[in-house]
This record gives structure tokens, C-alpha cells and sequence, in this order.
């Protein structure tokens, strides 16, 4: 299936698996690349070094295309560019939206710049400054997140600029394709549904709680750094909510200093990521430090296990998910399913 997003990329496929910290690494961008998907490696939860050796991983892996995703705003944003345009990477994936220089110093290495938006502003802005296409994702989907629903935001974006849309937030199968293709979108990402195969590293047990959930199940919370975050509902998720200031200050203080360790970043340059987060948002400096929690709390259960002291970011989608395909199979299936649906639609339209 050709679109303007296999196109612009080279994948077969018009899927792309997004970048999620501590679960998209090297394997499963690797498997989804192989699988004819667009495998994005999350890069935020790596130091530089370990950025660069991931990336000589997934080539040693696949001879795909695939993706690296980056925080713009992060004190060390450059080095992780350069990392990109110098090992050959096709596609450059921002969490939040990059500036005007750095995309142009990205194309003009000839790497491709998609930045995920979750309103029609932020897409039109990073359109005019040169983007070569938008991830969108709407309520539905998994982390940080916004409050309009992908069918209402999706159709908003497509209207609005002329690069291609990729649809995120509530996509787990072919029909989903169809729909997202219906809008006008170029193809569609998935994150919890690629967290929820047999090629992804996090442990049975966390993915056994992500089957076991229900719609339900998923919630939207700010008690973990400041912002809405949908994630699995546990008892870690209610305990945090209910905490009092002053232990959400300690308990963020002393995740941020693991955190510190973990990345090897320096004090002043937490400061620095911590003023860039809370440029243009209304967050207290607790919250800024809270936002330390999200690294550590997520390697505690994607990494570690322990789902008892770690949160598990998740789509709505878990909730009707049942099942652990290996990445070739998902994205055989999805593609099998909108063709099938596409057919029935033209049957029923003959």
C-alpha cells in the first residue's frame, strides 16, 4: 500500500511503531524496520554514547529505514543530531516541536523531520518551518497527552497543512488504517500495540498486566510530573495521587538524583531540561521536579519488572488488546485486514 508516508520514508508499510522510552530499543526497531514498519528508537532515556551504540545496533540488525526520536529541548539536543545525520538515519522523530534551525540543519543532511503535535497550531507551526510531515495523536493515546480525541483533532490537522499526517492515539489494526486513511492521514502509529508483542524486551509480567486491563483500566493523571499522562491504573498510579506535597517533593528529589546517575547528566543540566519543560506551561517548580519521576518510575517497570513501583504508560487501546504477536505478524495482519476492509467497502459501494 503506497501513500505519501511510504513514500517519504521508504517503508513498505504505512505503520509506524513510535518511540517509546525504555521499550523502543534497538530489537523492536529493528523487528518493526524488518517487518516493513517504520521503527522509531527513543533516544531520551539513553545517554549520548549509548544513543550512538543503539543506533550501530538497529543497522547491524536491518538495512530498513528507521527513526530516531529526541526531545528538542533537551541540553544536549545537538550532539544527538549530529549522532543522527552522522550515522546515516533516515528519519528524525520529535516529542516536542524542534526549532527552525534545527530542522533545517537536519534536512539539509537529507534526514527526514517528523515532529508528533497533539493540537492543529503546533502542527501548522512546525509545517511552516520546513517539517516534512506530523505525527498526530489524540487523547487516546499512550504518555503525555492531550484532551481532544484523534477523530476530532485528525481531521482538524489534515485541513490544516499540506505536509503528510500520520494518525496516533487509538489505533491497534487494519480497520484502523482504514479510517485514519479515510480522514486523510498517510498512515498511522502505534505505540501500546507494539509494546504488546513477542519482539518487545519488557518483561512478561508487565505485559501480562497490559492484557489483563480493560478499558477501563487506563487513566489520565498528572500526579506523576505535572502533566496529563495516561497510563495503567495501579496502586502505585493512586498512591501518588493521594500523596502529600511535601512527600511527592522528597520521593521526586531522590527518583531525580537515580535519574541523574542513570544518564550521567549533571545537575545544571537537569536545571537546564527542567526550564525548558516549564517554559510556556503553568508548572510549579515541584512539578518541574516530579518530571523527574517519569524516567525512573518507567524503567522500574519496563525494564525492571516491578509494577509495584513503576507506572506503566499505555494507549487506550490495551483495553482490547489480547494477544503477543511478533511484529512481523501485527503488521501482516493489519495490512491483510485493510485490505479486506477496503475490498467489502468497494463490494458494498458496487
Amino acid at each position: 500500500m503506497e501513500t505519501a508516508l511510504t513514500k517519504l520514508v521508504g517503508v513498505r508499510h504505512p505503520i509506524v511503531q513510535t518511540g517509546m522510552g525504555w521499550v523502543a530499543g534497538p530489537r523492536l526497531i529493528s523487528a518493526s524496520a524488518n517487518a516493513g514498519a517504520l521503527g522509531i528508537l527513543a533516544s531520551a532515556t539513553m545517554t549520548v554514547e549509548e544513543l550512538r551504540e543503539a543506533v550501530r545496533e538497529v543497522k547491524s540488525r536491518t538495512d530498513a529505514p528507521f527513526g530516531v526520536n529526541l526531545r528538542a529541548d533537551a541540553g544536549d539536543a545537538r550532539d544527538r543530531v549530529r549522532i543522527i545525520i552522522d550515522e546515516g538515519v533516515k528519519v528524525a522523530s520529535f516529542a516536542l516541536a524542534p526549532s527552525r534551525e534545527l530542522i533545517a540543519e537536519l534536512k539539509d543532511a537529507g534526514v527526514v523531520v517528523i515532529p508528533s503535535v497533539g493540537a492543529r497550531r503546533h502542527a501548522e507551526k512546525v509545517a511552516s518551518w520546513g517539517a516534512d510531515a506530523v505525527i498526530v495523536q489524540g487523547g487516546e493515546g499512550g504518555g503525555h497527552t492531550g484532551e481532544v480525541a484523534t477523530t476530532v483533532l485528525l481531521p482538524q490537522v489534515v485541513d490544516a497543512v499540506e505536509i503528510p499526517v500520520v494518525a496516533a492515539g487509538g489505533f491497534f489494526d487494519g480497520r484502523g488504517l482504514v479510517a485514519a486513511l479515510a480522514y486523510g492521514a498517510a498512515g498511522i502509529a502505534m505505540g501500546t500495540r507494539f509494546l504488546l508483542t513477542s519482539d518487545s524486551t519488557v518483561p512478561d509480567a508487565v505485559k501480562a498486566k497490559y492484557l489483563a486491563a480493560t478499558v477501563k483500566d487506563v487513566t489520565v493523571t498528572r500526579a506523576v510530573d505535572g502533566l496529563p499522562h495516561r497510563m495503567l491504573r495501579t496502586d502505585l498510579v493512586s498512591s501518588l495521587e493521594g500523596a502529600s506535597r511535601t512527600r511527592s517533593f522528597t520521593q521526586a528529589l531522590r527518583r531525580a538524583a537515580g535519574f541523574r546517575k542513570l544518564s550521567g547528566l549533571t545537575w545544571p543540566a537537569m536545571l537546564r531540561d527542567g526550564l525548558a519543560m516549564k517554559h510556556g506551561k503553568n508548572l510549579s517548580w515541584s512539578q518541574v521536579l516530579l518530571a523527574a519521576n517519569t524516567p525512573m518510575l518507567l524503567r522500574a517497570s519496563m525494564v525492571e519488572g516491578r509494577t509495584d513501583l513503576g507506572v506503566m504508560a499505555s494507549g487506550q487501546v490495551a483495553g482490547v488488546i489480547d494477544d503477543l504477536p511478533s511484529c512481523a505478524e501485527l503488521v501482516e495482519r493489519v495490512m491483510a485486514d485493510a485490505e479486506r476492509v477496503l475490498q467489502e467497502l468497494a463490494a458494498a459501494s458496487g
